[in-house]
């Protein structure tokens, strides 16, 4: 599969992709994003000190989990020296600590930590994706590099619709970022006006996935107790409660 290298060439080979290993393979090959791509690659070679000795993936980051997942997770975007060093989102930041802490919590992981793709973490029921596939500057995609990036999030959900029942959104980005699926995915129109986002947050659709909204698990909200491992615990309640998962 080529490598794309614009918006036109994503839609294209996400639309391609037969399964979850063939969409994952070219999420990691994609060059679209012209910042984005310098930003990752950049990070990559410099390196933060604590990890000089370690080789990044510095590519973009495809989902992780259960491809038959009937709980979703959707992020903003890798963390520049966690998924963008490791190759797996979530892995090896401190967000990461705290989500697979909770997901290990709520029986959804095997282990409470990730600090690696080799690390043997697997996920039950659950399948983890980010918005934006790169790491971008400042923790901010533009509108712009969301848009050339749907496609890889759009087709992901198609892959594991059969099964997928609530989608878990993280931050106000990633709670934005589901409503176009209702209509490229589910081929439902959008609620108009969106539904706001707050921890705890609520919707439901007759044929799509229930949407729960949590505060990111980023350390501006961890550190500061505006997301306490309690608030973790009672969404992912919710969410096992949703999907029918024991």
């Amino acid at each position: 599969m080529a490598e794309p290298r614009t918006p036109v060439e994503v839609a294209r080979s996400a639309a391609r992709a037969t399964d979850l290993a063939d969409l994952d393979a070219a999420v990691s090959d994609c060059f679209a994003c012209p910042r984005l791509v310098s930003w990752r690659e950049e990070v990559a070679r410099t390196r933060r000190a604590a990890f000089r000795d370690q080789e990044y993936w510095g590519r973009p980051v495809p989902g992780f989990g259960a491809p038959d997942a009937r709980i979703g997770i959707l992020g903003l975007a890798p963390a520049a020296h966690g998924g963008n060093r490791t190759g797996r989102i979530f892995t090896g930041d401190r967000s990461g600590d705290v989500l697979f802490a909770a997901l290990h919590r709520a029986g959804l992981a095997n282990q409470p930590t990730s600090v690696a793709a080799d690390d043997g973490l697997t996920l039950t029921d659950t399948r983890i994706f980010a918005a934006v596939r790169c790491a971008p500057p400042d923790n901010k995609p533009t509108p712009v590099e969301r848009d050339t990036c749907a496609p890889w999030l759009h087709r992901e959900v198609e892959l594991i619709r059969p099964t997928l029942r609530v989608v878990v959104a993280l931050g106000a980005f990633a709670w934005a970022a589901w409503w176009p699926i209702l209509r490229d995915t589910y081929g439902l129109r959008p609620p108009s006006p969106r539904p706001r986002f707050g921890h705890g947050a609520h919707w439901s659709g007759a044929t799509a996935p229930e949407v729960l909204g949590c505060y990111h698990v980023s350390q501006q909200n961890t550190f500061t107790g505006r997301l306490t491992p309690g608030m973790l615990d009672d969404v992912f309640a919710r969410a096992k409660q949703v999907a029918g998962v024991d």
